[in-house]
This record gives C-alpha cells, structure tokens and sequence, in this order.
C-alpha cells in the first residue's frame, strides 16, 4: 500500500539526518581535541621559553654584555610570544567553532524532531482514515448481501400456498429494511469515500511535501553550518599569521645583531691584566765565574747593567723610579728585600722569567689571574688599582642610589596606602624601610673607605704632566732601542701601563680570567625593544608583593607589558600573560612606552 511505502521513506530520512547530527557531533570533537593540541603545544613553548631564560643573580645574566646571549634573550621573548599566538588559536576555535556547533547541535536536534513528529502524526492520521474508509467499504458490502438473502427469502415466502400471508408480510417488511440499511450503507460509503481522497490528496500533496522540505532546509542549513566551521577553521590560523611572521622576523633580526669583534672586545676588557708580556731570556755564561758569582745581586747592582750591551739604555729608566733621591750607585740591598718591595707595592719587574736562578714570583701572577687579594686591590699595578677601586666606587654608588630609589618608592607607596587605606597597611612598610636606611649606611660607609683608598692610590701616581712627559720619554726609549733586556724595554713610571699594552697581555691571563669589578645592568638589552602588542613594556626596579586585590606580584628585573599607564594616582596596569594582569606601583617599574604598540 501507498501510505506504507511513505512511511518506508520516513525511516530512511530519519536514518540520514541522525547521520548527519552525528557527523556534526564528530566534527566538533574534532575542533576540540585540535583546540587541545594548541593549548598544550603554547604551554611546552612558554615552560621552555622560561626554562631557559636568565636567572637572577647568576653568572648568566652578567653575560647578557654579549651581543649574542641578548640575541637569544630576544628570540626566548618573541617566542614566548610565539606561544600566545598558539593560545589565541585555541580561544577563537572553542568561541567559534565549538560553542557554536554546541548550540547548534541542540537546535537541529529539536527542529528534526519536531519535523518527524509531524511526519507520523500525519502519516497515523492517512492510516486511520483508511481502516475507516475499508470499515466504511465492508459494512455496505456485508448490508447488500444481507439485502439479497431477505429479498430471496421474500420471494420464496411469497411462492409457497403453505405460507399465511402474515409471514409473507414479515418477509416481505424485512426484506425492505434491509435494503432500506444497504442503501444507508451505500451512502455513508460514498460519503467518506469521498473525504477519504481528499485527505488522501492533501496528505500526499501538502502535508507530507511541506514536512519533506522542512526536513531537505534542515539539512542544507546542517551542511552549510559545517562549510562555514571549516573555513573559520582556516581563519583562525590564518589570522595569526602576521604577529608569528612578525616574531620570526625578530629571531631573524636579532640573529642579525650579533657582533663578533663587539663581543671579542667585551672579553679583552674583561680579562685583560694590566702586565706586558715577559722578555727575551738573557744568555747567562756559567763559564765566568766571576760574573755569575755577580749575577747574584743583579736584580739591585746597577753595575751590572753598565756592563750589558744594553747597559746605556738601563740608565735612563733611573729617573723614572719613585724615589729619585737614590743613585744608582748606592749601596746595594739584600735581594729577599727587593722581592718583599715587589710584593708589597708596585710591580717594576714585569719579565718574570728575568730573575736570575729561577726566582719566579708565579704565586703572585696567580693571585693577579684568580682574582684573589687584598680588599684595596694593593696587589695591582697603581694605574690597574685606580680602575678597579674607581669601578668599586661606581659599583657602590650605583648601589646606593639603588637603595634610595627604591626608598622613594616605598615612600611613595606609604603615601598611597595612607590616602587610601583598602589598597594596603601604611604600617607594612615600615620594617622594610628602616632595612633600606641601614643598607644605605653601610654602602655609605664602604665609599668613604673605597675612597679613601683611591685618594691614596692618586697621592702616589704622578701628575697627568708628568706622566705625559715621562711617557713620551719612554717611547722615544722603545724606538731606539733593541727589544733584549725586559726589564729595561717594559718598565714604566711607577709600574704604570697604557691601555695598548694591557691589551696586548689579555690573551696570555686567558686561562684563568680576573672578574671584572662591576657588571652591566641586565635592562641594557631592552632599550630598543621592538613594539608590542600593548601600549610599551617596563621592567620591574624592585620586589612588589601584590596581596591586595587589583595588585600583581613582580619579581625584580622581570620584564612585563604596559596596559594603562600611571593615571596621577601612583598605579601603573601591567601583564604578564594572557590572564595574568593587575596594578604595581609607577615608582617600582622603568616603563618603555611604544607609540606603535601592536595589540596583543
């Protein structure tokens, strides 16, 4: 029958859009575990990003002088950023695939169940009228065949003599009462028939073809949706395409920064010793007794010199010596005190394999190597002593001023609590400051030492006059004499030395290197940073313990980026990462504002 055939077609509809929910349903799943692939891939790079960025207080962040460590610091930054492009990736899949085909999941779900509940009722409702009409069509057949036996029955009631004719009248009356009853069935039968096709017609014409387009519209929009997803699939990676090429070009620019010879400098003023390198050996004839016997005392024995071929030259190194009251002819002194003299002072003697009968003085040199000494740096050269006591100064004073930055800070911030309450407790900073005062006296007191000590240092030095002079004197020495005897071609006024021979000896200390006396600041490699994605960058000056609501904790040197800047009220807005951000003090960061800045 027809109407079952339909119903055949209702089932395999049926079967095809469950299908295709399910295929939507798997199509997100799909989206999800991408989404999760992201997230988690963004989080590997951040952690290595991190792992290997410079760790406070350690012999990593004073390497960052070099052009190519503050390469890598940048390209660990840009790829920090890297990673955040990976995490926007997965916020716009889960806002605008996944939450999407979420909702629309439950509405296909109830719009195709609303489509195939009015397919069955009008389907039911075909089928029930049918068993009407076939009721309908069986009655009348059943009232003319019960019509036909009473008819029969009347006739043959009518024929027999034996019949009183009230019998025939009975028959004859029942035989018009159910013809009566066959033509009522008749007419119903025609009636209903007649409806019958017109539900028929409607059912197969109007009702069913609506439902059918309602259910062929749901699945064009089901399709469509899942077109629309797909290409917003590809958006999404492709809108992040210019802030990763944008990082990689950072990688590639600050590859391209790295200067060679710039770090090789670095490292020949780093370690660079201050001594000349050791002469040629003099030829010491053991077959004189009489000279070797002299050669003892040659170290003090300015006669000794005048019987050198080089004699002449060693002459006029007399009158650069500190104490130009004593002749060259005095009386000379035990060698042990010449050596004590040499320790205690300023070295003259700089050809160490010079001293005859293999007096060295290697302890020495490896104090000067290893960095070991005395706190005043006495165990220097006076021109090498000035600089590290000069830097030691500097050192400090940046110190100092360090601390009383970062007292006004606190100040400052007391301020703030004071006019405002809820952001803190004015009391809280207190302890900390009086820490800060007592740091301040003791750098404080450290100056006046270190000062004290380089007052002394440039009592001693000859004046810069002086000094020219005699320098002048001894080129003038360098260029007409032959380069044989050490200790008469590299001595100079007071053990002093210029910046081209501290150069030439930096490769012979390279095995064991002095520590330089101060170290960059960490934040010179972040003057030019490049524009992002907010209004700047800063660096945190100081430690901020943000335990109140609104505030972010930093750690000293950590490098953030700049929402709002300060409004008047003392509060700069920061971030650390995408969910990481809140206010710190103004006075507590050294802010670098882009006018740029790209949006993160």
């Amino acid at each position: 029958m027809v109407p079952l055939q339909k119903r055949d077609q209702f089932d395999n509809l049926e079967k095809h859009t469950q299908w295709g929910i399910e295929f939507v349903e798997k199509y997100t799943k799909f989206v999800k575990e991408r989404s999760e692939i992201e997230t988690s891939y963004a989080k590997q790079i951040r952690n290595l990003s991190k792992k290997y960025q410079p760790k406070k207080n350690s012999r990593e962040e004073e390497e960052s002088k070099y052009t190519f460590c503050r390469a890598f610091l940048t390209s660990l930054n840009e790829l920090n950023d890297y990673a955040g492009q990976h995490e926007v990736i997965a916020e716009n899949l889960t806002s605008q695939i996944i939450s999407e085909l979420s909702r629309y999941m439950q509405e296909l779900k109830a719009e195709r169940k609303s489509h195939f509940h009015d397919g069955r009722k009008a389907q039911q409702h075909i089928e029930s009228s049918w068993k009407q009409l076939e009721s309908c069509k069986r009655r009348f057949e059943r009232d003319c065949k019960e019509a036909d036996r009473a008819q029969q029955y009347f006739e043959k009631m009518d024929a027999d003599i034996n019949v009183t004719k009230a019998d025939v009248e009975k028959a004859r009356q029942q035989a018009q009462m159910r013809h009566q009853m066959a033509a009522d069935s008749k007419s119903d039968y025609s009636s209903y028939l007649q409806k019958f096709n017109q539900e028929q017609n409607d059912h197969y014409y109007t009702i069913i073809p609506n439902i059918f387009q309602k259910l062929q519209d749901m699945e064009e929009k089901r399709i469509e949706r899942i077109g629309v997803c797909m290409k917003t699939f590809a958006d999404v990676d492709r809108q992040v395409l210019p802030i990763v090429g944008k990082c990689l070009d950072e990688m590639t620019k600050a590859a391209e920064s790295i200067e060679p010879k710039t770090d090789s400098k670095q490292v020949v003023e780093s370690y660079k010793s201050g001594f000349e390198p050791p002469g040629d050996v003099e030829f010491e004839d053991y077959g004189q007794p009489m000279k070797r016997t002299a050669s003892d005392t040659s170290l003090s024995n300015p006669r000794e010199g005048k019987e050198k071929p080089t004699g002449k030259t060693k002459g006029k190194l007399w009158p650069f010596i500190k104490n130009k009251n004593k002749s060259p002819k005095q009386h000379k002194e035990p060698l042990s005190h010449r050596l004590n003299d040499f320790m205690t002072s300023k070295p003259k003697m700089h050809c160490l394999r010079s001293l005859r009968r293999g007096i060295t003085l290697n302890s020495h040199v490896r104090n000067l190597i290893e960095g070991s000494g005395p706190e005043d740096f006495s165990h220097l050269p006076p021109e090498q002593r000035r600089k590290k006591l000069q830097g030691k100064l500097d050192e400090l004073n940046k110190d100092i001023q360090k601390e009383m930055d970062q007292r006004d800070a606190l100040t400052k911030m007391k301020d703030v609590y004071v006019k405002n309450p809820q952001m803190g407790d004015p009391a809280s900073v207190d302890p900390r400051l009086l820490e800060i005062g007592q740091n301040i006296e003791k750098l404080q007191f450290e100056v006046q030492k270190f000062e004290g000590w380089l007052a002394e240092v440039e009592e001693r030095m000859p004046s810069k006059s002086d000094t020219h002079r005699r320098s002048g004197i001894y080129e003038t020495q360098n260029n007409t004499t032959v380069s044989n005897n050490c200790a008469q071609d590299r001595e100079s006024p007071d053990g002093s030395y210029t910046e081209e021979q501290n150069s030439e000896t930096q490769v012979k200390a390279n095995t064991h290197p002095i520590p330089t006396s101060s170290t960059p600041e960490f934040d010179d490699e972040f003057d030019d940073e490049e524009t992002l994605p907010t209004i700047g960058t800063c660096k945190a000056l100081y430690p901020f313990e943000g335990h109140n609501e609104g505030t972010i904790s930093v750690a000293e040197g950590e490098l953030l980026y700049v929402i709002e800047e300060d409004k008047g009220d003392g509060w700069t807005r920061v971030r650390r990462n995408e969910d990481e951000e809140g206010y710190v003090p103004t006075s507590y960061v050294e802010v670098f504002l882009e006018t740029n800045a790209k949006d993160s």
